[in-house]
């Protein structure tokens, strides 16, 4: 008692009190780089033990960093950053946080209230350039205020639907005294994310789903955000309903469990899509209805009933009409679904003949694919990899093929294991994601599995991993293009592949040893398992394998962009 009226009574510069707050805050890493305007907060990390951060390369990596942190630990990750470039830089993490609901505190530097609006040396309208891609963002201009606007922060980015939050902060406010006193609760007049679930509605979703007799349980990511995965499979488990997932959704429900069928969407299996044009009864479940799940607007799913769950009001019917829109927190609204039919022993009808429907489309086995005993297929790196893992590794991604096939094909059967950029789809993620992954999981096996094109976007990262001794492993599938526009080049072009040719690769084995890490390049089918194996057996150095692969493999099935779930390419 007597420390924290000593605590009220003495002064502070706004760098202790910003310290101060992530302490009280339970904040144990901080991702960054410093500059000019944020030398005051650095210092003052400098002097204490109880933060860590860690330096990356680029800021833009250290966002991503922060996501992989977040997404894989369920603890809001925490970024500090200068002012002008650093702030920037950030940027394209932020958007991606923002689109993909990572919670995240970005404190950026600024330059000193009196120079605001005066161009000054590294200013930017930090504020103002963030305002589209983060769920709320604030200015410090007293420091009198750096307590409360901190742990507004921090409560905004990880309630509700969680996002992004920025914190701009001018270099005197951290610079001047006031007492420190960092509340234990905060309330904001106009956000209040305790949503009261309606009764109603969930009634009228138990009466559809009793009566339905072709349903589909579509989950999406908000099961992961909501820590609902073991609600999600006790509910359908006992209805014996038929689960699919997005990509972000991948691993809430076991990927290896008989009623799971697949992803679905642009490159989603056959019998998920098929399901999903066909279904009578829909229940999305924290999922958004994005473009690449959707297809065609007005040919989705004719003949459903649209049960949306989902925590944010603004996206029940912001693509897709809900006929029965429920708003609320995704665990919260699986809780009293399940309270209203399995403990009222509720039985749905039979859906036997939905399900042999289902397996005859299971039949066609749509992410099939031939190995033979010359040129790697990008598909078995993925195989081997789940197998040699045992399907129990953390695993990140880029954006493009190798996303799309490791989405397919690695089964994931626990949530938070599947890290990716989903809304965004930014090139660049998949390294960076992982060191925060690695951070947030020690001991654990992070795997990132990328392409030539996307792991040159935040490679100066590999630097990071030597500094801090992070083990990840890198699957490289390299086939020489930016694989996915090459793709949609060949599909949709008439085969012309304008800028898709990755011309002058580094070597990347010797790219990897520079930096002080393992590399091996493997050309043969039947040395992916070896070096698979003692990538994994390295347990304490970075392993970076580059798999020469198929430069014409494509990823199947597709959808083309505007066509009906119904419309796809199969081979």
């Amino acid at each position: 008692m007597k420390q924290d009226t000593d605590n009220k009574r003495k002064k502070y510069t706004g760098a202790e009190i910003f310290v101060k707050c992530l302490e009280a805050e339970g904040v144990k890493l901080v991702f960054g780089y410093p500059g000019g305007a944020v030398l005051h907060i650095y210092d003052e990390l400098h002097k204490q033990d109880k933060v860590s951060h860690i330096l990356v390369r680029h800021e833009q990596g250290a966002v991503h960093a922060a996501e992989g942190y977040a997404k894989s630990s369920n603890i809001p990750g925490v970024v500090l950053v200068t002012s002008g470039p650093g702030a920037t830089n950030a940027i394209t993490g932020i958007a991606d946080a923002y689109m993909d609901s990572v919670p995240i505190v970005v404190f950026t530097g600024q330059v000193r209230t009196a120079l605001i609006g005066n161009d000054a040396f590294q200013e930017v309208d930090t504020v103002g350039i963030t305002r589209p891609c983060v769920k709320h963002n604030f200015m410090i201009t007293n420091v009198e205020d750096m307590a409360d606007t901190i742990k507004k922060a921090f409560y905004v980015a990880t309630t509700g639907r969680p996002g992004p939050v920025v914190v701009d902060i001018p270099k005197d406010i951290t610079e001047k005294l006031c007492e420190f006193n960092y509340p234990e609760n905060i309330s904001m007049r106009s956000y209040n994310p305790d949503i009261k679930v309606s009764d109603e509605s969930v009634d009228m979703a138990v009466k559809k789903i009793l009566s339905s007799k072709k349903p589909v349980i579509y989950a999406g990511g908000g099961v992961i955000n909501s820590n609902a995965s073991e609600n999600l499979i006790q509910l359908a488990k006992y209805l014996n309903f038929p689960v699919t997932n997005t990509l972000m959704g991948l691993g809430c429900y076991p990927g290896t469990d008989e009623q799971f069928i697949q992803m679905l969407g642009m490159h989603g299996s056959y019998e998920a899509n098929m399901a999903m044009h066909d279904c009578d009864l829909l229940i999305a479940v924290g999922a958004r209805f994005d473009d690449r799940i959707t297809g065609r607007l007005d040919k989705f799913s004719p003949d459903a009933t649209i049960v949306h769950i989902d925590i944010d009001p603004s996206s029940i019917s912001k693509n897709i009409k809900a006929h029965i829109p429920i708003i609320g927190d995704v665990k919260n609204v699986l809780e009293k679904l399940s309270e209203k039919i399995i403990r009222k022993k509720e039985k749905p009808q039979n859906i036997d003949k939905w399900w042999n429907q289902i397996n005859e489309w299971r039949k066609k086995d749509s992410f099939k694919y031939s190995q033979g005993d010359k040129i790697i297929k990008p598909q078995y790196v993925v195989d081997r990899l789940y197998e040699l893992t045992k399907g129990d590794a953390y695993i990140t991604s880029d954006v493009g093929q190798h996303q799309m096939w490791t989405a397919q094909l690695y089964k994931f059967n626990k949530p938070r294991r599947w890290i990716n950029s989903g809304g965004l789809g930014t090139m660049g993620f998949g390294l960076p994601s992982a060191m925060g992954t690695q951070f947030a999981n020690p001991g654990s096996l992070v795997c990132c599995v990328t392409g030539e094109a996307s792991i040159q976007m935040c490679i100066q990262e590999l630097s990071t991993c030597l500094q801090y001794s992070l083990p990840i492993k890198i699957i490289n599938l390299n086939n020489r293009y930016m694989g996915m526009v090459r793709q949609w080049q060949e599909f949709f072009y008439e085969g012309r592949y304008a800028m898709s040719y990755m011309d002058a690769l580094p070597d990347f084995v010797k790219l990897a040893e520079s930096y002080g890490h393992i590399g091996h390049k493997i050309e043969k089918p039947s040395d992916v398992d070896g070096a698979i194996i003692d990538a994994i057996n390295q347990k304490d150095r970075l392993v970076f394998l580059d798999f020469i692969t198929d430069q014409n493999e494509n990823v199947f099935p597709m959808i083309a962009s505007g066509e009906a779930h119904n419309k796809m390419i199969l081979s």
